[in-house]
């Protein structure tokens, strides 16, 4: 009975350990075997499984791939940028090191470890990771754009405005892109694009350039910024306060 039950046991173990294995697929009818695939071959099709967002497809890539070439560096970045896309940001932070494990120098995978900092609102580990890309690579305008939310968010006005201008200097879209299947990953949601447009009327506003003010202001209306009640409390909207153009836009709060 002892012996049977061991083997149960045994059984239920190796059952439960199936699931992590790492097993190549079957080859789709017409399509060519992974086994018989180069790493090149592996990688591109993980790209096209990642801009089809068949993010399961594109992990079974790129583990085959990295059997074959397991010190390659940009197929752990884009392994991590995989899971990053999944929402696994553990998975994905501990791809992208090691990465940079490999390469110590590779500037988008620094910048992907900053990333998930952020995204669990880590920001100043964030920053620190974020500094190290721009170091890296000064005219990446990804880069500059994330370190400048990384400071937003820590309330550092001054030094946000200048990565946002530095970024937007080098690509005037950068804020408006979408993810798509690169290498080096970028916080432009719009919650965040609707924080930068907060951020700048702040700006404009201390300028005492209304115009400028109001049409950030407009933008982070149509962004969905949550915050937008706070023009009537942030001192740098004091002098506005009785402008009834401030008041099309966002409406004064009742007594």
């Amino acid at each position: 009975m002892r012996n049977q039950t061991l083997r149960i046991v045994i059984l239920v173990l190796l059952v439960g350990l199936a699931k992590y294995a790492i097993a190549e697929p079957d080859p789709e009818p017409g399509k060519v075997s992974i086994k018989s695939m180069s790493v090149g071959e592996l990688e591109k099709a993980a790209d096209e499984s990642r801009g089809q967002k068949d993010y399961r497809k594109a992990v079974e890539y790129l583990q085959a791939a990295l059997r074959r070439d397991p010190d390659n560096a940009v197929l752990y970045n884009k392994l991590g940028m995989t899971a990053l896309q999944m929402g696994d940001l553990r998975t994905a932070r501990a791809n992208f090191q090691k990465a940079v494990k490999r390469n110590a120098k590779y500037a988008a995978a620094i910048n992907n470890i900053g990333t998930t900092d952020f995204m669990q609102k880590n920001y100043g580990s964030a920053a620190r990771y974020f500094k190290k890309a721009v170091a890296l690579e000064e005219t990446t305008a990804t880069f500059h754009a994330n370190l400048g939310a990384a400071w937003f968010n820590q309330n550092k006005l001054d030094r946000a405005i200048a990565e946002y201008t530095r970024a937007l200097e080098l690509d005037p879209d950068v804020l408006n892109q979408n993810a798509k299947a690169g290498t080096a990953a970028q916080i432009s949601s719009p919650e965040e694009r609707a924080r930068f447009a907060y951020m700048m009327a702040k700006v404009y506003a201390r300028q005492g350039n209304v115009e400028e003010c109001l049409r950030c202001l407009r933008k982070a209306k149509e962004d969905g910024y949550h915050d937008l009640a706070n023009v009537y409390k942030d001192e740098e909207f004091a002098s506005l306060r009785h402008d009834s153009r401030l008041w099309d836009v966002v409406t004064p709060p009742t007594k």
